[in-house]
């Protein structure tokens, strides 16, 4: 069983960080404020702020950032300010011991795919493919707040995952089975196939959605996962959304999941809300869940925090 990270409170501290791409210090300010008009404390990494083109510093300088979090006891919850690209980078500098003999709740989607998972497999600890500090401001939408929240702040348990209200959960093949949940962005996802970073999919529930894609190049992805055996291995396939992904060959995403991934003949829900898309759904990444394809629920079967 993985670790849960302790519970967060209002009134608890928080630590920001930017482990990827840089971004901007008025947009970054602006959501701290939020975070702060909500009742939490901030902390701010050293490198926040840092910007080196497309990366906002060198990979020990953004992982020395992470790791003062998690060894600082006051921060309760680490929350990136953005992926972007690099967030691999950092990972052969990271302590997996101090992360495991401290763990934080850490949130986030996009590039941080690959930091949700590898935390789960190299230190035991449950993470959240949620909200990025970009995601607290006051356009976001409520049941994004209720997701991440409900998330991180109860010992709800079980706790069935619903899409907002007129937006489906779809079956497409039928099955009942209970693993743990791993996955996220794609791309991130493919980026860590042949390194020590592989996620590991046997016996577990493969999440996956994408954004600002071609068709044709989400099928040369989910190619590159089925040559490497991801999908032969995994217990079930949850496909979330794939948005802004333009059609190719006359060819849609709904195509190529009926094309593609139906014929994988693994229990099978798309549709899920999650990720790039306009509502997030919290999916927390080394948590126990049951898929059942035959009346259509995604429920995670034990708490994702403790007391």
């Amino acid at each position: 069983m993985a670790i849960r990270p302790p519970i967060l409170r209002a009134g608890d501290t928080v630590g920001i960080v930017t482990l990827g791409s840089p971004r901007d210090k008025e947009t970054i300010d602006a959501r701290i404020q939020f975070l702060e008009s909500i009742g939490f404390n901030v902390v701010v990494g050293k490198y926040v702020y840092s910007s080196a083109g497309y990366l906002a510093a060198t990979p020990q300088q953004r992982a020395s950032d992470l790791m003062s979090m998690f060894e600082n006891p006051v921060v309760k919850a680490i929350i990136p300010t953005r992926g972007g690209v690099g967030v691999v980078d950092i990972i052969p500098y990271l302590d997996y011991g101090i992360i495991n003999r401290n763990p934080k709740i850490i949130t986030g989607y996009s590039d941080i795919t690959v930091l949700l998972n590898v935390l789960y497999i190299w230190a035991n600890l449950i993470t959240f493919h949620s909200l990025l500090l970009l995601d607290f401001r006051n356009t976001t939408p409520a049941y994004n707040f209720d997701q991440f929240f409900t998330a991180t702040s109860t010992i709800v348990s079980p706790r069935q995952l619903d899409n907002p209200p007129g937006i489906p959960l779809i079956s497409r093949i039928p099955g009942n089975v209970t693993g743990t949940i791993v996955g996220g962005n794609l791309t991130s996802f493919v980026d860590t196939l042949g390194t020590p970073f592989e996620v590991d999919t046997r016996g577990r529930i493969l999440f996956i959605e994408e954004t600002h894609e071609p068709i044709t190049h989400v099928y040369r992805l989910i190619s590159h996962l089925f040559h490497a055996g991801k999908f032969q291995d995994c217990a079930g396939i949850i496909m979330g959304e794939c948005t802004n992904c333009d059609d190719a060959y006359g060819k849609s995403y709904e195509d190529f999941i009926n094309e593609v991934i139906v014929p994988f003949g693994k229990p099978l829900m798309t549709n899920l809300a999650s990720g790039h898309g306009i509502y997030k759904m919290a999916i927390p990444i080394g948590a126990v869940a049951n898929l059942n394809t035959y009346n259509n629920t995604l429920t995670i079967i034990e708490p994702t925090v403790s007391l």
